[in-house]
């Protein structure tokens, strides 16, 4: 674990308020999944929260560019993007931040830097090194940052891309979030490599592994490589370990996973870590955590409230966007 001695509360609630919105934000969503309430796939983010919340703080807004997979709804409310916004889209819902039209998998919004989710498996990689490409040429100042999967690290695309970021000098970030699955497949047993971090470091770029618990090493490590990606156009490979508590998908009842194996993750939850360090420090009371837990669910009944309450895309909006 990072010491917290060079952050104060003002820097450290905010973060575990996020934390906290983003993990009742998946609940509820799952609920509402199970209601049939949102259609298509979804995909949660339980257990993963110090990834986004982390990674978020070391970017700079309006200039760095975020592009992502399907787990997308953590890296949304990270950004900033409103609940209701995000709601009202796995509602499918006229409001929502993608007007509807792409659902939990495909969340976009170009003011906030979400240059979307992505529902092809490794699909981002590409187009994150673009747009790096892009803010180099343009000498925007601003890097890129790219999350995608363990199970996504297979693809050849992602070797293409990390090819081309190191001979281009790219100021792109790469983010493997991994979470131990790649869908049901365990990635001892899908990866001759298992600490994936190594891949990063054949095409001569910066790489290692992070700690996707602690969301203070999350956000120094992060920091670090984008300042590198825009001060030097230096590309970074970050793998970070996390866990997700939830199957792959909803359809998923993750069978594959021992009660042991999920026992042993909960005891090492982003949240309650945080919370702990926090109370230690005297940053936080168990009253006030149970204020900010009250909090969340407030704000996440709202924006359940608001998508049932939102009207549903026009016929005409079907046709809008697809040309230039």
């Amino acid at each position: 674990m990072r010491p917290l001695k060079l952050y104060d509360k003002a820097f450290l609630r905010p973060m575990l308020e996020e934390m906290v919105l983003i993990r009742r934000f998946e609940e509820k969503a799952g609920q509402m999944y199970g209601l049939k309430k949102i259609g298509g796939f979804c995909h949660l983010y339980n257990g993963q929260e110090a990834v986004c919340s982390g990674a978020a703080r070391a970017m700079i807004r309006g200039t760095d560019i975020l592009l992502t997979g399907y787990r997308d709804h953590g890296h949304a409310l990270a950004l900033g993007i409103e609940p209701n916004r995000i709601m009202a889209e796995l509602y499918g819902k006229a409001t929502g931040v993608s007007k509807g039209k792409g659902g939990s998998m495909h969340m976009f919004d170009y003011e906030k830097g979400m240059w979307g989710g992505n529902g092809i498996v490794g699909g981002q990689i590409p187009l994150a090194t673009g747009s790096a490409f892009a803010q180099k040429y343009k000498k925007t100042g601003g890097a890129t940052v790219c999350y995608f999967g363990d199970g996504a690290i297979h693809q050849g695309a992602f070797h293409e891309a990390m090819n081309l970021a190191a001979l281009w000098k790219l100021p792109v970030v790469f983010i493997c979030e991994n979470n131990q699955y790649g869908m049901g497949t365990a990635v001892g047993r899908a990866s001759s490599v298992q600490d994936l971090y190594v891949k990063g470091q054949a095409y001569g770029i910066p790489s290692k592994m992070v700690d996707g618990m602690d969301v203070i090493a999350v956000y120094e490590e992060v920091k670090a490589a984008m300042e590198l990606a825009r001060t030097q156009n230096q590309p970074s490979f970050l793998e970070i370990k996390t866990y997700r508590y939830k199957g792959h998908s909803m359809s998923d009842p993750a069978k594959y996973r021992t009660k042991e194996e999920t026992e042993a993750y909960l005891q090492q939850d982003p949240i309650l870590l945080l919370k702990k360090r926090m109370e230690e420090a005297g940053f936080l009371t168990d009253e006030e955590y149970k204020e900010i837990d009250k909090k969340a669910k407030e704000i996440v009944a709202q924006a359940v409230d608001f998508a049932e309450n939102s009207p549903e895309p026009n016929d005409d909006e079907i046709y809008a966007g697809l040309y230039a």
